[in-house]
């Protein structure tokens, strides 16, 4: 079968390829590799798409027939599960949510007993187990392990939250898109609670409108929102809110890239940037790392994927990194990028500064980027392919060391997106478009 862990977990079509057996499979191989005779219990959370409760249940009965027991937190978003995870002592975390992607996926990921996503060795440990499906425990009797619901493991998660600001943000007015995802029921008790104004959209999950038209990857409602409104700014999280897109009172969207640079200024004047250093991945647009070095900042680029932020920021010591589609890690307080989390410090520098998102926006300004998302049959070869790698060196002659050419597979879905960055964007436009049909043509 498909490998099952890709640079975010396990993540699929719901009840086609993830499955209830899967789930179930998968519970009882990760119980015995993170739990293995140690016993403990697990924390599962969920997203509110259709597929959670079904998978969670499976993935539960998995864990509890290997003898650990399980917690269920309900429906969380997945910082908010990985800092429980830590803070109440559990051996795990699993997560089952597909973030930003639409309703009929879903996905697991597990975080280990300090809320950190699992290494690569850990992931292919529990596929082994998966895989080979014999020799597992089947402790019977009160040696079962317990399912319990603890649905108001979330209020405690909210209280830390508030806990991160110094200062309250009276006379912020503010409009939260929640993508009819994770934090639906908790933004406006947050905000809130930090003295923001707070008017919520897209706060109505059903189980299948998660992500639909809004959220963090469709963020013209939520725009259109803030200048009827008169709003300060608005916040767009995606299903599981990890991450943030923001935008400012005229409707311009400030991406992960301005954010992360923005609290990083604001921490360096503070003297609590480690070593004057942001992390980022190879997506961040190019003027990001042209401003840093004005404001005397390092940047250190990464692979694309939050875990490789953080694996990089765990060895350098750093204290802040993130992705420019707004997965931001604050070390000090998260092990894991954190929409609520990123737009409370984002705010708090609003306060400390009195400066407007608009005014701190300015901070950088973007080199010309042209994004293509080719959907392909398959993503694998690719990088041997003759002709795609001709294509590539040609749109690398034609901008002339004035901008640079990336191509990558997405990590959860059947698209290599081809990214190019230079002066001109029709250039830009230009080439993307001619190296994505020829990935087409390969590969689709």
């Amino acid at each position: 079968m498909a490998k099952l862990f890709g640079t975010d977990g396990i993540r699929g079509q719901a009840n086609s390829w993830l499955t209830p057996e899967l789930a179930l499979g998968v519970g009882r191989a990760a119980a015995c590799c993170l739990g293995g005779d140690r016993g403990g219990t697990i924390l599962i959370g969920r997203d509110p798409r259709l597929s959670g409760a079904m998978l969670e249940g499976a993935l539960a009965s998995g864990i509890a027939s290997v003898g650990l027991n399980v917690r269920l937190a309900g429906i969380i978003t997945t910082p908010g599960l990985a800092w429980l995870t830590k803070k109440n002592g559990a051996t795990a975390g699993a997560m089952i949510s597909a973030s930003h992607n639409p309703m009929e996926d879903n996905g697991i990921k597990f975080v280990n007993s300090q809320g950190f996503k699992l290494e690569d060795a850990q992931e292919q440990a529990i596929e082994e187990i998966y895989l080979r499906n014999q020799d597992l425990p089947r402790p019977v009797g009160e040696k079962v392990g317990r399912i319990l619901r603890d649905e108001s493991l979330i209020e405690k998660y909210c209280a830390y939250l508030l806990s991160t600001i110094q200062q309250p943000l009276k006379g912020i007015k503010i409009v939260v898109d929640c993508a009819n995802g994770s934090a639906s029921g908790i933004a406006r008790q947050v905000f809130a609670g930090a003295g923001a104004e707070v008017e919520t959209i897209h706060a109505a999950p059903d189980g299948i409108n998660i992500n639909r038209n809004c959220g963090s990857t469709h963020p013209a409602a939520l725009a259109a929102a803030v200048k009827a409104k008169k709003a300060d700014l608005g916040l767009a999280l995606d299903g599981d809110a990890d991450r943030l897109i923001a935008v400012d009172a005229q409707g311009e969207i400030v991406d992960g890239d301005k954010i992360m640079l923005i609290c990083a200024g604001a921490l360096k004047e503070q003297g609590k940037l480690r070593d004057d250093t942001l992390v980022v991945t190879v997506m961040s647009n190019l003027g990001l790392q042209l401003a840093a070095k004005e404001l005397g900042i390092k940047t250190v680029a990464t692979k694309v994927g939050d875990r490789y932020v953080l694996e990089e920021m765990l060895r350098g010591n750093y204290s802040l990194g993130g992705e420019q589609s707004g997965h931001i890690i604050f070390r000090q307080f998260a092990t894991t990028g954190d929409g609520l989390l990123s737009a409370l410090q984002l705010m708090q520098v609003m306060v400390q500064t009195g400066k407007s998102l608009q005014e701190l926006a300015r901070v950088m300004a973007y080199l010309p980027q042209v994004l293509v998302n080719v959907k392909v049959a398959s993503k694998e070869g690719w990088q041997h392919n003759r002709r795609i790698a001709a294509k590539i060196a040609w749109a690398e002659a034609e901008l002339q060391g004035q901008g640079r050419v990336l191509v990558r597979p997405s990590g959860t879905e059947p698209l290599i997106r081809v990214m190019l960055e230079g002066p001109q964007k029709a250039q830009l436009q230009a080439l993307a478009q001619a190296i994505a049909e020829v990935i087409k043509t390969e590969q689709g």
